[in-house]
C-alpha cells in the first residue's frame, strides 16, 4: 500500500517542485522589476529578439491559417447554404483562438528555446556565477528584460497575426472562391466585437508571460554541460506549448 503512495509521490514531487520554482522566480521577477535601474538597453535587445525577429514566421503561419480556415469554412457551410458567414468564422477564430495560440506556440519554439539555450549555456559555463561576483543580480540583468519582452511582444505579434489571417481568409473567400466581398466584409463587421479582440490580447499577454517564465526557469536551472542545456531547451519548448494549450481552455471559459 505504501509503495503505491511512494510511486505516486515520485511523479508528483518533481512536478510540484517545478511549479514552486516557477512561482518563486515569478515573485523574484516582480520584486526586481520595480527596482531601478530599468536596463532599457537590455529590454530593447530582447524586444528585438522576441518580437521583431519572430515576425516573419508568425505572419507566414497566420496567413496560411486564415486561408485554410476560409477554405474549410466554405466547404462546410456550403452544405447548408451558409457561405455568407465564412468571413465571420475566420475573424472570430483568428481573434479569439488561433491568433494568440499559434503566435504563442511559434514564439515558444523560436524565442523560448533561444532563452533557455542562452541562459542554460551561461549557467553551465559559470557565467551566471560570475555575475554574482560582480554584484550584479542575474534575475534583474538577464530574466527581467526577457520577461518584459514576452509580455509586451506577444500581444503585438498577435495583432499582426489577426490582421494577416483575416486578410488571408478574405483572399481565399473573395478572390479564389468568388464570394461576394460586400457580404463577406459586412458579416465580419456585424459579428466581430471589440471584446473578441482584446480578450485575445489578454490571452497573448498571459502566454508571453508563461513562455518567458518557463524558458528562463529551465535555462537558469540547467546543469550537466551540453546535454543539460539540450534537455532544458527541449523541456522549455514542450512545457511552454502544453501550458499554452491547457491555459487556453481556462482563459476561454473565463473570458468568453
Amino acid at each position: 500500500m505504501f509503495r503505491i503512495f511512494e510511486l505516486i509521490g515520485s511523479y508528483v514531487k518533481p512536478f510540484l517542485l517545478e511549479i514552486g520554482g516557477v512561482v518563486l522566480l515569478f515573485m523574484n521577477i516582480l520584486r526586481w522589476l520595480v527596482r531601478p535601474p530599468l536596463g532599457l538597453r537590455n529590454i530593447l535587445k530582447q524586444l528585438l529578439e522576441v518580437g521583431v525577429r519572430s515576425t516573419t514566421v508568425v505572419l507566414i503561419t497566420a496567413v496560411f491559417t486564415g486561408m485554410v480556415l476560409a477554405l474549410q469554412s466554405y466547404t462546410g457551410f456550403k452544405r447548408f447554404n451558409a457561405e455568407a458567414f465564412m468571413g465571420t468564422v475566420v475573424a472570430l477564430s483568428m481573434t479569439r483562438e488561433l491568433g494568440p495560440v499559434l503566435t504563442g506556440i511559434i514564439v515558444a519554439g523560436r524565442a523560448g528555446a533561444a532563452m533557455a539555450a542562452e541562459l542554460g549555456t551561461m549557467k553551465v559555463t559559470e557565467q551566471i556565477d560570475a555575475l554574482y561576483t560582480m554584484a550584479t543580480n542575474p534575475v534583474k540583468y538577464l530574466i527581467v528584460p526577457r520577461f518584459l519582452a514576452g509580455v509586451l511582444m506577444l500581444p503585438a505579434l498577435t495583432v499582426l497575426a489577426d490582421i494577416i489571417g483575416i486578410v488571408g481568409g478574405y483572399f481565399v473567400g473573395v478572390v479564389i472562391l468568388e464570394s461576394n466581398p460586400t457580404v463577406y466584409i459586412s458579416r465580419t463587421k456585424d459579428y466581430l466585437e471589440l471584446s473578441d479582440i482584446y480578450h485575445g490580447l489578454i490571452k497573448a499577454s498571459f502566454f508571453g508571460m508563461a513562455i518567458s517564465l518557463i524558458s528562463c526557469y529551465k535555462g537558469f536551472n540547467a546543469e550537466g554541460g551540453a546535454e543539460g542545456v539540450g534537455k532544458a531547451t527541449t523541456g522549455a519548448v514542450v512545457i511552454s506549448c502544453m501550458t499554452i494549450l491547457i491555459s487556453d481552455y481556462f482563459l476561454s471559459a473565463w473570458l468568453f
